[in-house]
């Protein structure tokens, strides 16, 4: 379907939704997890990443960032693909507009290229000035020296939100801002999250790696006097975009399990890990359970803009009225299902290892999971923090629990992680996280299919029943006191939002 015509689909849909369900669909057998696992085969997943990459790579810009062709041949493909099923799901698109941000970034010092990277939502800006080191973090007003005024801040990644870090150098007076990394990858880029903040001006912010920030910060520790030239051209347009949501005509629609991918890359490439690999996930899904009913309504719900700041979930989430949120017994977000260089990551839902407890139900999703990896898929796995960098933070937010998999980011795997899964230690679970390379080649297809097994087994088991899951009560994840001993330490994980875009 194009977007061109999605005012006369809309009309279309309201029109089938009043028709009741035909006997044939009725009549499907009711799922269950060996089936449903059963028809998912590596060969259609393969197949439709390599279309979301000829998408990306059908444009000069060879990416899938929101709004763009790449994007938009995305969301069309989903509509259709869903569409084709006939009456089984009730789909439409959801229009957005948000501001889309790009350009580019450069910073030399003493003449030698540092290869900065460009932070979303900085505004542009040209200076020629002498380099200050922020103490600790730069996350409190008191960590820049009174010499900030005038002169570019040099800030460590960590502790709080990029945005906050820029915020607050221009309220100390810097004209610009370089955050360098904090964990060694091949470069370091985010968002500042919005235009503006209270803390102070924006000023333009660039990121370097943790190798050329901690030359520059060693070299002004001992007193050496060191000149920048950093130039930010970024350039901002409202862009109209769209989430994709399918729910089953059949099933309890006062009874929703939700599940979500994001659907938009970043401008560096065509993101087919990240996120291609759950978009396609939950489609090869959506696609099977549709040979089959259901006792619960299951909703997907492909979301746009996530890499800006999970813009897509917070405006769908945002849009569903106190009853709406109230049917939705759980959310499974996933995200970067089949990296490279993987771990079998399941959100920490009772957050016995990082803390962090979920609203009621979360516990119960990541025990579903545990025992599918244990006792069907006979796999090792790993809890996953929910640390807001995905879409799954809209719906916690709003007291709904949540779930889902991952298998990493831009974080190094470690030994022990080795042990267990296999892979690389000390080297990033996606090396072409947010990068060029980021391309059907990069991605894991053993992660893959067992993750997408795993989906599916979630699907029909909550589809079948939400026993599992205690009664559906509004509350918001907290912080627990303290976890269990021995509990894995903290590792990155995947996400764009700088509010929660932590030192990982």
């Amino acid at each position: 379907m194009k977007l061109e015509s999605v005012v006369s689909l809309f009309a279309l849909s309201f029109i089938v939704s009043a028709v009741p369900t035909p006997l044939e669909s009725r009549a499907l057998p009711l799922v269950q997890s060996n089936l449903l696992r059963r028809v998912l085969l590596r060969s259609n997943l393969l197949a439709k990443s390599r279309i979301l990459e000829g998408f990306a790579y059908a444009t000069p810009e060879r990416n899938r960032v929101f709004g763009s062709p790449g994007h938009n041949a995305t969301v069309n493909y989903l509509y259709d693909q869903i569409a084709a099923l006939g009456d089984y799901y009730d789909v439409k698109l959801q229009p957005f507009v948000e501001l889309y941000t790009a350009g580019n970034a450069s910073l030399k010092v003493g003449g030698v290229d540092q290869e900065a990277a460009l932070f979303t939502y900085s505004p542009s800006g040209k200076f020629t000035q002498p380099l200050v080191s922020v103490a600790n973090f730069g996350c409190e007003a008191a960590d820049y020296p009174a010499t900030t005024t005038g002169k570019i801040a040099l800030i460590s990644r960590g502790t709080c939100e990029f945005g906050l870090k820029s915020a607050l150098a221009g309220a100390a007076g810097a004209v610009a801002a370089v955050i360098y990394d904090n964990i060694d990858q091949p470069s370091l880029a985010g968002t500042l999250g919005a235009t503006t903040r209270p803390e102070g001006p924006l000023i333009p912010t660039a990121g370097i790696t943790l190798a050329k920030g901690t030359a520059l910060k060693n070299q002004l520790s001992g007193n050496a006097a060191l000149t920048g030239d950093i130039h930010v051209i970024s350039v901002r347009e409202n862009r109209t975009t769209n989430n994709v949501i399918a729910q089953t005509k059949g099933g309890d629609p006062n009874n929703v399990l939700v599940l979500t991918a994001h659907t938009d890359s970043v401008d560096a490439g065509p993101g087919i890990n990240d996120n291609g690999s759950g978009t396609v996930g939950i489609l090869e899904v959506a696609i099977q359970l549709a040979k089959y009913s259901v006792n619960n309504a299951i909703r997907f719900v492909w979301v746009s803009a996530e890499e800006f700041g999970l813009l897509g979930s917070e405006f769908y989430v945002a849009s569903l009225s106190d009853a709406e949120k109230a049917k939705i017994r759980l959310n499974l977000n996933f995200d970067m299902i089949a990296s490279p260089n993987y771990k079998y990551g399941i959100y920490d839902g009772d957050g016995d290892t990082f803390n962090v407890t979920g609203a009621p139900g979360s516990a119960e999703a990541e025990k579903l999971f545990q025992d599918y990896f244990t006792n069907d898929a006979g796999l090792k796995w790993a809890p996953t923090e929910f640390n807001g960098r995905s879409d799954y933070a809209a719906f916690q937010d709003a007291g709904i629990p949540a779930g889902g998999l991952f298998t990493g980011a831009e974080s190094l795997k470690t030994p022990e992680e080795v042990a267990l899964f296999g892979g690389k230690a000390n080297v990033s679970y996606d090396v072409n996280y947010h990068q060029p390379g980021d391309n059907v080649a990069n991605l894991n297809m053993d992660a893959f299919i067992q993750n997408d097994k795993a989906i599916a087994h979630a699907v029909a088991t909550y589809g079948r029943s939400f026993d599992s899951l205690p009664p559906r009560t509004p509350a918001k994840m907290v912080r627990r006191e303290g976890g269990k001993a021995g509990g894995k330490p903290r590792n990155g994980h995947h996400g764009h939002l700088d509010k929660f875009f932590l030192t990982e």
